[in-house]
C-alpha cells in the first residue's frame, strides 16, 4: 500500500515530485521524488544518522536530466524505526530495491553518501539486473581506512543526545571545525532511537568486515565513480585510491571540501556526477 504525504505523482512526461510512504512487509519507508518521470533514474542513498534531506542541495542540479529518488533507509527520517527490525546492510539493500520497483524503476544509477555507499553496493549485489552504475561519495572502502574511533559508534551515552553532544558528533562530517552544521542534520539525529542510531553504525561496520567495497565491487564489473573530498574527517582521503583495484573506476577527488561534499559545495559535486551519469544513465521504454 502507498500512502500519500502531500506530495504528487503523474506518469509520463511531468513532475515525479512530493513525498510519500511505502508499506514494506518489514517497515513504512519515506520516499522523495523529484523531476520528470520519463528521466533516467537516480537513486540517492544518505549516510549514517541521515536521511533525505541531507541531498536537498543537490536535487535542483540533477533534476535537469534525472527522476530523482531519494529514500529514508529504515531506522532514519520520516521511515519506520522497529525496536526488532533488521537493520543489516543487506536488508536495506532489498528494501531500496523493492522501492523502486514499486515505483516502477528497472534500470537506476545509483548515488550513495557515506554508508549509503554501502547499501548502494550490497542493492548491486542483490540487484544488478536493477543497478546499472554506482557512484560513492566520501564512503571509506574498507574499515581499515577509518580515522574515527572506534568508541564513536556506541553513540552519547544519554539519549536523545545533548545539542553539544550532537554538534561533536556532526562535526567531523565537515571540512573545517566551525562549520555551520544545518540544524534539519541535528534534528534527523534527534529523530533515531538510540537502538537505531548503534545498530545502523554496527551493520556498516560488519558489513565492511566481511569484505572491502573494492573487493565486492570488482567482481559486479558495473562502472564505478568515487567521488572524495580530500579533507575528510572520518575516511582517510588517501584510500580513495584502493578503488583503482576496480577495472575502469573513475575517482574525482575535490580539494577543501570534506565528508559531506554535497552539503558543502553542491556544484562541484555534482559537476564529475552528471558527467557520469550522462553516459552510464538509462531512459526506461
Amino acid at each position: 500500500m502507498t500512502v500519500s504525504d502531500g506530495g504528487s505523482y503523474v506518469n509520463g512526461g511531468a513532475e515525479a515530485a512530493g513525498s510519500s510512504t511505502l508499506s514494506l512487509d518489514d517497515g513504512d519507508i519515506h520516499v522523495c521524488q523529484d523531476g520528470p518521470h520519463d528521466s533516467p533514474a537516480l537513486l540517492l542513498i544518505h549516510g549514517s544518522a541521515s536521511s533525505t534531506r541531507s541531498w536537498n542541495p543537490m536535487v535542483p542540479l540533477l533534476t535537469g536530466a534525472h527522476r530523482v529518488i531519494r529514500i529514508d533507509l529504515l531506522g532514519h527520517g520520516r521511515s519506520a524505526k522497529p525496536a526488532d527490525g533488521s537493520y543489516a546492510i543487506p536488508d536495506q539493500a532489498r528494501r531500496a530495491g523493492v522501492v523502486l520497483d514499486r515505483l516502477g524503476v528497472e534500470h537506476a544509477v545509483v548515488v550513495g553518501h557515506s554508508s549509503g555507499g554501502v547499501v548502494a553496493t550490497a542493492l548491486a549485489e542483490r540487484r544488478p539486473d536493477l543497478v546499472t552504475a554506482l557512484a560513492l561519495v566520501n564512503t571509506g572502502p574498507s574499515l581499515d581506512a577509518s580515522i574515527v574511533p572506534e568508541s564513536a559508534a556506541a553513540g552519547p551515552s544519554q539519549w536523545p543526545p545533548t545539542d553539544e553532544q550532537l554538534r561533536r558528533i556532526a562535526s567531523t562530517g565537515f571540512s573545517r571545525a566551525g562549520y555551520r552544521i544545518p540544524e534539519e542534520l541535528l534534528d534527523d539525529v534527534r529523530g533515531m532511537t538510540r537502538h537505531t542510531f548503534i545498530t545502523t553504525m554496527g551493520a556498516t561496520r560488519s558489513y565492511l568486515e566481511q569484505r572491502s567495497l573494492p573487493d565486492r565491487l570488482t567482481v559486479l564489473g558495473k562502472p564505478l565513480l568515487v567521488v572524495f573530498g580530500e579533507d575528510d574527517r572520518r575516511w582517510r582521503s588517501s584510500s580513495a585510491s584502493d578503488y583503482r583495484a576496480v577495472p575502469g573506476a573513475e575517482i574525482e577527488f575535490l580539494p577543501g571540501l570534506g565528508h559531506s561534499p554535497l552539503l558543502e559545495d553542491p556544484p562541484r559535486t555534482a559537476t564529475p556526477l552528471l558527467a557520469f551519469t550522462a553516459i552510464h544513465a538509462v531512459r526506461e521504454d
